[in-house]
């Protein structure tokens, strides 16, 4: 015979049910909440203050790049754009989150200066890709013009502008951008050739070529970092060539470069075939692997960037982008995660005649636990009761970074995980490829994930208009209150057309006749309403 549960019991179960799931969230919130203190505490103490202002370079400009195991300044202090426009980026937005620490934005000031004065071309355009510390140009096995190189400068350049108002410093960024309209977007296959002559010529490979080089080969990661800045930049320069060009990256990057079972091809031909040495021996194919590999980073870092750049174009309800980032990230977390200690692998390759996926290279670089810490946070956001638990796997992940990663002596993170090399103990802690900006963005995204600030900036007020005989300025009250940094976008007639930082603006002679509304938007993207409108 059948239990038969009243009404009365059937209410206090489902009590029950509600008050355990609410205690269980105001658990997770407060556990999150610690996860969020500790974090910002390392990324001041441990990765911040070690960095800045000890790097800046007052004898020569720009950022030093090389210190050793202990912080200490060595070797001759070679300067890459990559390297340079990283440190103007996480400045910037160092200066963002940390307005009353003056000398984060004297240093991004400084760098800017060095990549416009020193790091520009100013015969050809485009940034040289390697200096000497003394600002001569120098190969080092670079080719003189890299598209990864511009592409890391627009990024750098945007984020400085955002938190400055310099507009000296959104001009370069959009020459920067146009430079490589015309000399590295490929007008028919679409994406941008990476290595270029001085004077802006693509590289082409030919018989001289090695087999291993990357040379003259389009990329995976050149494509990630143009979709990175083209983000960076439209934020703060609504264009319209620059918006179908984001789009343009998105859509070539998802489509195209993501494999179907969800990891990234990494070198192409111009058409956008991919580089594959898997009907080749063993020997061949491990001989190019620098080409041809599974690279478990880059993956969970593309699906950041790819819902990014999806957000930021305003594509409502973008079910493809997400499912497809989620793929990325679940084949890093099913073939290439150590699951005993934590911390996502270098390197696998799906061999033809072997099962699976064989991981050719077990040890953790630094970059990657960046990415992957950030990556699964935002999946936990859409996916919490995902079976690949989301967030148990963060937590095991940042575990396993303050562990073997987070050197509390002498600050920064070594560059591979110690439980695999532990001879990084001793390693370089910076240089030309190592410096702030994956840690830093890492760290910044994860606080933003775990303590999330949803609430908008209040409405600009007092928009007035101030003529001169040759110019029109509109100027506002500023915004205030607890949030760190607030800027303004600007719409006409319902379009937004620029951002500024500043309470003013210089109104272009082609906007009479049309009406003007302000929003305050803060650095997490937080908007107020509109402001009154002003007729031009």
């Amino acid at each position: 015979m059948p239990l038969s549960i009243s009404n009365k019991t059937k209410a206090s179960i489902l009590c029950l049910t509600v008050f355990c799931l609410q205690a269980f969230a105001q658990d997770k919130t407060t556990e999150k909440k610690q996860i969020a203190a500790q974090m910002k505490y390392s990324m001041v103490n441990h990765l911040l203050k070690p960095w800045y202002p000890a790097s800046v370079d007052n004898e020569d400009g720009g950022f030093l790049s090389s210190f050793s195991y202990d912080f200490k300044p060595v070797g001759n202090q070679d300067k890459m754009i990559v390297t340079q426009a990283r440190h103007v980026w996480s400045t910037s937005k160092a200066a963002e989150m940390f307005p009353t620490v003056t000398y984060y934005k004297a240093a991004a000031a400084h760098g800017f200066q060095f990549l416009k004065n020193v790091m520009w071309d100013k015969q050809y355009g485009g940034f040289y890709t390697f200096i000497d510390k003394k600002g001569n140009v120098k190969k080092g096995g670079f080719a003189p013009k890299e598209a990864y190189g511009n592409s890391f400068a627009i990024y750098a350049l945007s984020a400085y502008y955002q938190v400055s108002g310099d507009t000296s410093a959104l001009n370069l960024a959009i020459a920067d951008f146009i430079w490589l309209e015309k000399h590295s977007h490929d007008p028919v296959y679409k994406g941008y050739y990476q290595h270029m002559e001085r004077n802006g010529t693509p590289i082409k490979r030919d018989a001289n070529t090695p087999t291993t080089a990357e040379l003259g080969y389009k990329d995976q990661n050149t494509s990630i970092h143009l979709l990175e800045a083209f983000n960076e930049l439209y934020t703060v320069w609504p264009n319209e060539l620059l918006r179908t060009r984001l789009n343009e990256m998105l859509l070539l990057i998802r489509d195209k470069i993501v494999t179907p079972k969800g990891y990234l091809n990494l070198f192409f031909h111009d058409d956008w075939s991919p580089v594959s040495y898997r009907d080749s021996s063993e020997a061949a194919i491990l001989k190019h692997r620098g080409l041809n590999h599974v690279s478990f980073g880059h993956d969970v870092e593309t699906a950041y960037l790819m819902l990014e750049a999806s957000h930021t174009l305003g594509i409502k309800n973008d079910t493809l982008t997400l499912r497809i980032g989620k793929k990325m990230l679940d084949h890093a977390l099913d073939n290439g995660y150590d699951k005993s200690v934590g911390g996502f692998y270098d390197e696998g390759y799906y061999f033809k005649d072997k099962p699976g996926l064989t991981v050719i290279a077990d040890t953790k670089n630094w970059w990657a636990q960046a990415e992957g810490l950030n990556t699964l946070l935002l999946m936990d956001k859409y996916y919490p009761n995902d079976k690949h638990q989301y967030f148990n796997t963060f937590k095991q992940l940042w575990s396993y970074v303050q562990t073997y990663l987070i050197d509390t002596v002498h600050g920064d993170w070594y560059q591979g995980g110690i439980d695999k090399q532990p001879l990084y103990k001793m390693a370089l802690k910076g240089q030309i490829w190592k410096g702030t900006y994956h840690t830093y963005r890492g760290f910044m995204n994860c606080i933003q994930s775990l303590t999330p600030d949803n609430t908008p900036p209040t409405i600009p007020a007092n928009l007035t208009l101030l003529h001169s005989t040759k110019s029109l300025l509109l100027k506002w009250t500023e915004v205030k209150g607890d949030k760190s940094f607030v800027g303004y976008d600007l719409y006409l007639n319902g379009k937004r057309v620029w951002y500024t930082p500043l309470t003013m603006f210089a109104v272009p002679a082609n906007f009479k006749g049309k009406s003007l509304k302000i929003k305050a938007v803060d650095m997490h993207g937080n908007e107020s309403t509109f402001s009154k409108p002003v007729s031009i």
